[in-house]
């Protein structure tokens, strides 16, 4: 009883805590994740050191210290000129340690590895909060993987297995078993299966770069993989097109759906998204240049979404949007009345 009282007093500490500092509900976010401890939402994403918002009503949100005051050191020795701007972080909780999967890369280059450091906890003002790098879990090197090892996703089949779902541009997304305690590759990467592109034909040649893109990377334009079970069905999200251009981004979000975690994703007319399947989720407009790299959370009963926008009415800067997500006959949509944030 003595321990739960005192959890409650941390708890309503860290409330009065977050709500004494300056909060912001104009944030603006790249490739977001959310998830909940407690009574505290929390946001990470790209940025210096890893990205890290805290708030109380998913709507104002307070900026924390970032993960990496400096770049680990695993990372410079593959990547002397590394400035610590870590990419599309991954958060997951699981057995009383909360697992972070976070991506370092040469832009345009598959020289790219995936990272993971845990935490036992989220609160920064916790006695026990500390952040551990376990280092390398992936990594992808130019001509010799198709793929590179940016955007980790972690999933569990029905059985409790692990998968890390990861990938952009090169030969697509995919998806390789992890040991049971989430550190290590379970499998052989030279086998590992490509659960969606954009090329009709997994044979194909990709087709050419456009917009300036780094040439080796090629234009199949597809990345930003997050796989969230819903009833029956696992459902692949994935971004599609170009992000990162400001007023010229074209990102948009694509969704399918397959029984099995290894798929095939299918898209509502029942093409594969490993063959250039995948229904829009949600696109671009006037208010909004591009959307996209979206995670899921299920909080109180409720499913979200949270993703970032370039916002058309602040020169293309990349915007935090969370929005409930509604299942219309198997099928995810975007409440789009419920988009209340930076909706100017």
């Amino acid at each position: 009883m003595f321990k739960k009282l005192l959890l409650t007093a941390f708890i309503l500490l860290l409330g009065f805590h977050i709500k004494a500092q300056e909060l912001k509900t104009d944030i603006s976010v790249h490739d977001p994740v959310i998830i909940k401890q407690d009574s505290v939402y929390y946001i990470f994403c790209t940025g210096m050191g890893i990205g890290n918002w805290s708030g109380t009503d998913k709507v104002h949100w307070k900026r924390e210290k970032q993960i990496f005051a400096k770049a680990p050191q695993w990372v410079l020795d593959f990547l002397p000129a590394f400035n610590n701007h870590i990419w599309a972080p991954d958060i997951s909780y699981y057995k009383g340690t909360y697992y972070l999967f976070y991506s370092v890369s040469a832009f345009g280059k598959n020289t790219s590895a995936i990272g993971l450091a845990t935490n036992t906890t989220l609160h920064p003002n916790a006695p026990n909060y500390k952040w551990v790098d376990h280092g390398q879990i992936i990594r992808s090197i130019p001509n010799q993987t198709n793929w590179n090892a940016i955007d980790p996703n972690l999933i569990t089949d029905d059985k409790g297995t692990p998968y890390l779902a990861f990938g952009s541009f090169w030969d697509g997304l995919k998806l390789v078993k992890l040991n049971n305690d989430r550190m290590s590759v379970a499998e052989d990467l030279a086998t590992i299966p490509t659960i969606a592109s954009r090329k009709k034909e997994p044979s194909a040649e990709n087709p050419p770069s456009v917009d300036g893109n780094p040439a080796d990377a090629g234009g199949n334009a597809i990345e930003a993989p997050f796989i969230f079970k819903h009833d029956k069905y696992y459902y692949l999200f994935a971004s599609i097109d170009y992000c990162c251009k400001g007023p010229k981004s074209t990102y948009k979000m694509i969704i399918g759906r397959a029984k099995s975690i290894k798929g095939p994703y299918l898209n509502k007319d029942g093409i594969a998204m490993n063959r250039s399947g995948g229904s829009i989720l949600l696109e671009g407009d006037k208010d909004w240049y591009g959307v996209g790299h979206n995670g899921v959370g299920t909080f109180d009963g409720a499913d979200y979404i949270v993703f970032h926008g370039y916002a058309a009415a602040d020169k293309g800067i990349p915007k935090l949007r969370l929005a409930k997500l509604n299942w219309i006959d198997g099928w995810p949509e975007i409440n789009k009345d419920d988009l209340t944030i930076n909706k100017k």
